[in-house]
């Protein structure tokens, strides 16, 4: 599903360059729930922002689907993102003014898919994150925990090839934390593709695979046994 190959990207600050990525091998087979790991300036976010067509590396390759991800604009970026992931942020970044239900849906609406199979599809995904009830709350009026459902909701509107969690528990408390993983566990037991980037080993070692970084060089890939997240609560 993913396939990178020689990954360098450097940052030009000033007169100084920062080698950021530095030679990185990695790749995800269909169906694999992975977590990358790293300290703050191992390189995990270029990584990510790299992997959700937000950045491009200065060498190397990056095969999405069996798809090239190279030299696109951001238009190509913006239909490939659309086409191929689904993003799920520490922050949420759901829109306030819209409820739960038109958060969901709006991944749809740039498919260009008609506002009744939106509708349809958005209160689907909201049943399969528990929340239909709340489709028509806004996100002010809603906890932390649920408004990650949605945005989880949200990621997969659009059926994406691949998930990308940037810290998806960051901003929760440790049950609800668990709860989200437990989430995610289910949604990578349907068989769907997730990427988890995170600071917590505990949240790490609700996936089936850790990838290490350090300084821009992966240290470590190691498979584990999956901990089911209700065991922690």
């Amino acid at each position: 599903m993913i396939e990178i190959q020689n990954l360098h990207k450097s940052y030009q600050m000033g007169s100084n360059s920062l080698h950021v990525l530095k030679g990185i091998d990695f790749s995800v087979k269909e169906g694999e729930l992975v977590s990358i790991m790293g300290s703050s300036g191992s390189g995990k976010s270029t990584l990510l922002n790299i992997l959700g067509m937000l950045d491009e590396a200065d060498e190397g390759s990056y095969d999405l689907d069996g798809v090239l991800i190279k030299n696109l604009n951001e238009k190509i970026a913006a239909q490939y993102r659309n086409k191929f992931l689904g993003f799920i942020f520490q922050s949420f970044n759901l829109i306030n003014y819209k409820n739960a239900l038109d958060n969901v849906s709006m991944p749809l609406y740039y498919q260009g898919v008609k506002r009744s199979e939106r509708t349809d599809k958005a209160m689907h995904y909201l049943e399969k994150v528990g929340l239909a009830q709340w489709a028509h709350h806004l996100p002010s009026e809603l906890s932390g925990g649920q408004k990650q459902r949605v945005a989880i909701a949200r990621a997969l509107a659009s059926d994406p090839k691949v998930l990308l969690a940037d810290e998806p528990t960051g901003a929760l408390d440790t049950k609800t934390s668990y709860e989200v993983m437990e989430l995610i566990q289910g949604i990578n037991d349907e068989g769907k593709t997730i990427l988890v980037v995170t600071h917590e080993p505990d949240i790490a070692e609700m996936t089936k695979r850790i990838v290490n970084l350090k300084d821009g060089r992966i240290i470590d890939d190691t498979l584990v046994n999956q901990v089911k997240a209700s065991t922690h609560v």
